[in-house]
């Protein structure tokens, strides 16, 4: 177990888990370093729990590089920085979907209102920001990058679709904006930041985004699939705010191929003209809509992306082996010091692309 995740690492947990550990410490005090006035809505979301996907994979992808690196202040910085970052746009989400809860908690517009609850977000954001600007320049400017994505993906989401844009299409970008992007970047710190090298971190920077879309996919399927009480969201938020995901989607492009069936055009009717507001109508659609075909699809789909995902880690070893031998041979090890230090690398990649690949089968399986 590392973290919330199940992952069956042993050989690994001894080096993750003081690291995890360490992060959680540092983003409470992170998040409640102000004053009475702040600390109690910018400590909220992250004091009620959370999975910290992004810093679990921040800390694994730091094992394929160097070992007195991988648990460092850099590293594991990052790892409270993403999840900063992460946590900052869940202030931003739940006031523009009007979430009521969040983690199973009242949501923080809910509590101190909408303006507070972006303000939060901001700050959060400011302080992810700080922490990043002692990795240096590199990590800045992914940081940035980053943030642009999440807030395009997220305007993208928001406004109209460009006319003769295939929507299906537009919302797999718009779901490797704002959520691949953050899960990437966060892949792409560990390896960065322990100087596994560049190869290495184009890598599990694409397994990231990749994830990330799976992820995403797998949530289009709880929002309709799952309940309050274990989710911490209330089933069908989406459809509430009007937010078309997956399965809508696929519904609407059934209709237009002319191929939907007659309970998916009830959906739609339903969706067009019924107050989603009033919780029974809501909760009749979202049962609907969990019996529809389009469902198993979007699980489908959710499937494929995280089998996509774990493909690009062919590479991995090779690009592992380089990055050290390159590292090692700078550092003027002989050639019995590098080929010991090599075959350690080796063993060590292996354990962590398959704690990968079970991060990957963990995160849609939710779904199942």
């Amino acid at each position: 177990m590392i973290g919330s995740l199940p992952l069956h690492a042993p050989e690994l947990e001894g080096r993750i888990v003081p690291a995890l550990e360490a992060v959680e410490t540092r983003l409470l005090e992170v998040v409640s370093n102000a004053d009475e006035t702040i600390n109690p809505p910018t400590s909220h979301l992250a004091e009620a729990g959370g999975k910290r996907l992004r810093p679990v994979l921040t800390l694994l992808t730091a094992q394929l590089g160097d070992p007195a690196l991988a648990v460092g202040e850099a590293v594991r910085d990052a790892g409270v920085a993403v999840e900063l970052t992460h946590i900052a746009t869940l202030y931003h989400d739940d006031v523009m979907d009007d979430a009521p809860l969040r983690r199973g908690a009242p949501s923080a517009q809910t509590v101190w209102g909408n303006s507070a609850a972006i303000l939060t977000g901001d700050v959060l954001v400011a302080r992810a920001s700080q922490l990043v600007a002692g990795l240096g320049p590199e990590a800045v400017l992914a940081h940035a990058k980053t943030f642009e994505r999440l807030c395009m993906g997220q305007l993208h989401e928001t406004l109209p679709r460009p006319v003769g844009t295939d929507p299906v299409a537009h919302y797999i970008q718009v779901l490797a904006d704002k959520t691949g992007s953050l899960i990437a970047v966060s892949a792409r710190y560990g390896a960065m930041l322990s100087g596994a090298g560049a190869a290495t971190e184009r890598i599990v920077e694409t397994f990231g985004e990749r994830i990330g879309v799976a992820y995403q996919l797998a949530d289009d399927c709880l929002d309709v699939t799952s309940d309050s009480r274990t989710s911490g969201k209330t089933p069908g938020t989406d459809l509430r705010e009007g937010v078309d995901t997956m399965p809508v989607l696929l519904l609407r492009q059934a209709l237009a191929a002319g191929e939907l069936d007659a309970a998916g055009q009830s959906i739609l009717s339903a969706l067009s003209t019924a107050d989603l507001t009033d919780d029974a109508v809501l909760a009749e659609v979202v049962a609907r809509l969990r019996t529809h075909p389009v469902l198993a699809r979007t699980r489908q789909m959710a499937m494929s992306w995280a089998e996509e995902a774990v493909e690009v880690l062919e590479g991995l070893e090779q690009a592992v082996l380089e990055g050290t031998r390159a590292r090692l041979e700078a550092e003027g090890l002989d050639a019995a010091a590098l080929e010991a230090e090599l075959a350690e690398a080796r063993q060590r990649v292996r354990l962590v692309r398959a704690s990968m690949e079970q991060f990957a089968r963990l995160l849609v399986d939710r779904a199942a």
